[in-house]
């Protein structure tokens, strides 16, 4: 089992947000717009899917399991309720929020499902986090001259992300999940989460003005297929998911561990699991 700690990041974002928050850039402001306008519906489905989930346990796994899918759900509720608030802010620049209303249509295809496809999901879209948030973690230069609550709120995210990626995975493995739909649902996962993130964006460069300048296609070029780039960097790592033998903890936390313990100040504990 996994100790989650509820944490409520002491930031104020009833103030307005700059229209290219990040370090001035139009690519990574509307990359991390994209992002965060998928995860008020995503991490309901995420926490619906564990809680719901778990259920499924016999009644003695449900006991052990208890205190870690309570930590889960505390953990992506305040993630859904702080990036509620965010998006609010970014969309007062006109921004439009295509990406949510399709993962609710999609999620009416699932409805009275095996919860494991849930969960699969759920663990699919977790272990995309995890590597989101470690190569965030490690290049916190695409901060630069960010200002300092919205740096924190994303890796303080990305923080917790990478604390609980084993969950939606563990409990997949507990009920008996399949390799084969793991497998499945993460090439499912990845074609969708993918092709959203960058239609998202080219949507918020489009409506911001910005999706022709060279300027914009750079920072792109560089901070996503760039030698130290997210998607370059990550490839490995994803691609580890299909092993058979593969589990979520033989990814480093370390990163996660250390923002943790160096940023205490910058948030309050509301709960343990």
């Amino acid at each position: 089992m996994t100790t989650l700690t509820v944490r409520r990041l002491l930031i104020d974002l009833e103030q307005p947000v700059a229209r290219h928050w990040c370090a001035n850039d139009a690519f990574l402001t509307a990359w991390f717009n994209a992002l965060s306008m998928s995860f008020p519906v995503g991490e309901q489905f995420f926490l619906d899917s564990v809680r719901h989930g778990a259920k499924g346990l016999p009644p003695e796994q449900q006991t052990a399991w208890q205190a870690e899918v309570q930590g889960f759900v505390g953990q992506e509720a305040t993630h859904r309720r702080i990036h509620a608030l965010f998006n609010a802010q970014v969309e007062k620049h006109g921004l439009v929020n295509t990406w949510g209303p399709r993962i609710e249509e999609r999620m009416k295809l699932l409805a009275g499902s095996d919860p494991r496809h849930h969960l699969a999901i759920t663990a699919a879209n977790e272990h995309f986090t995890a590597l989101f948030a470690e190569w965030l973690l490690s290049h916190t230069d695409v901060f630069h001259n960010t200002e300092p609550r919205l740096k924190n709120l994303w890796l303080w995210h990305s923080a917790e992300e990478s604390e609980h990626k084993c969950t939606a995975f563990d409990l997949y493995q507990a009920l008996g999940g399949s390799q084969a739909w793991r497998m499945k649902w993460m090439r499912r996962v990845t074609v969708f989460f993918l092709t959203d993130a960058l239609r998202q964006t080219v949507l918020n460069l489009h409506k911001d003005g910005t999706l022709w300048r060279w300027s914009t296609w750079r920072s792109a070029a560089r901070h996503l297929l760039g030698r130290n780039g997210l998607l370059s960097s990550s490839f490995k790592p994803w691609r580890a998911y299909f092993r058979p033998d593969f589990h979520p903890n033989q990814q480093s936390s370390d990163l996660s561990n250390n923002w943790l313990s160096n940023h205490a100040d910058q948030y309050t504990r509301v709960g343990a699991g």
